[in-house]
């Protein structure tokens, strides 16, 4: 498999609809919102969360996980005891800080990891060390494309947590934060110069990502909200993927000046939003981008 190289510069759209996209934990878990503007957000980490689980349960046969598609951070797993897996496997020395083998242990763990391969990793924090390296695919907060409103709805719950509960209580109340609807978009972006290993991976800054990973990001960002639906949650939906592909490794072109040809706006005699079919979105024809050399690629529409 070969390492990627081009650049990749995308923007991605999904909605929620009577749900709660990202709670933010010191507001109560309401949605998550810029308080000036009271547009939407949802946190990068929530992102690349989902794009974790997927590829996680994609990638498993038999109960058993493919080759090179384990993930480093894994719900129920400590940091460390993935890091302890290449010392273990390779028979490495853990007291040993030489540059060489925690440069093998750091090989071994891109190997054998698709989010480290992906989004990096900081794996020098035990007594496992296997080293640091910055991922070639980052993600932006996501933002709604209009301000959304939350709402703080209350619900009961009629059976009772415990017998002294009987007498006193006539069920258990709670609280539940949804928005009505919100479009977001995020950008991300895919350096492939932290993708290059060279010659000898031990002694590589990049991570290998390669373009097979490549495909399963796509495919990750257009079936991950299918794995994560819940009652908090509402119905989220992928919507759009425009993905700019540079001709090379650095790029033809700003990444802000690709993400000014695509833009959203909502349709004549729409008041409030309440569906995707409320927006006209702008964006480029697929194929040869006029001016640059960089071609336009649609990897969610289904032809």
């Amino acid at each position: 498999m070969s390492t990627l190289q081009n650049r990749y510069d995308f923007v991605y759209y999904f909605d929620c609809l009577d749900g709660n996209p990202n709670g933010d934990p010191d507001a109560d878990n309401q949605p998550r919102t810029d308080p000036e503007t009271n547009e939407g957000l949802v946190s990068d980490v929530c992102l690349k969360r989902k794009v974790r689980d997927y590829v996680f349960h994609s990638k498993q046969k038999d109960g058993a996980q493919e080759h090179g598609f384990d993930i480093f951070v894994l719900s129920g797993n400590t940091l460390e005891s993935r890091q302890r897996m290449p010392y273990d496997h390779l028979k490495l020395d853990s007291k040993d800080k030489s540059s060489s083998n925690i440069g093998q242990a750091r090989a071994w763990m891109c190997q054998n990891f698709f989010d480290i391969r992906a989004f990096g990793a900081v794996m020098s924090t035990t007594d496992f060390n296997c080293g640091q390296v910055r991922g070639p695919v980052q993600f932006t907060f996501a933002r709604s494309v209009d301000p959304v409103f939350t709402t703080e709805h209350t619900i009961s719950r009629q059976a009772f947590t415990g017998e002294k509960d009987i007498k006193n209580s006539n069920g258990t109340f709670g609280k539940k934060h949804t928005l009505a609807y919100g479009l977001y978009r995020m950008h991300g972006f895919i350096n492939p110069v932290f993708a290059d290993i060279g010659p000898d991976p031990a002694k590589a800054k990049g991570t290998g990502f390669t373009e097979d990973d490549l495909a399963l990001l796509w495919k990750a960002l257009g079936g991950m909200f299918d794995l994560d639906h819940s009652a908090a949650r509402g119905l989220m939906s992928p919507r759009e993927l425009i993905v700019f592909k540079h001709a090379s490794r650095l790029g033809e072109a700003p990444a802000q000046h690709l993400f000014e040809r695509v833009s959203t706006r909502k349709k004549d005699g729409v008041t409030v939003p309440r569906s995707f079919e409320d927006y006209d979105l702008t964006t480029p024809p697929a194929g040869a981008l006029a001016g640059h050399n960089v071609e336009v690629l649609y990897p969610l529409r289904r032809v």
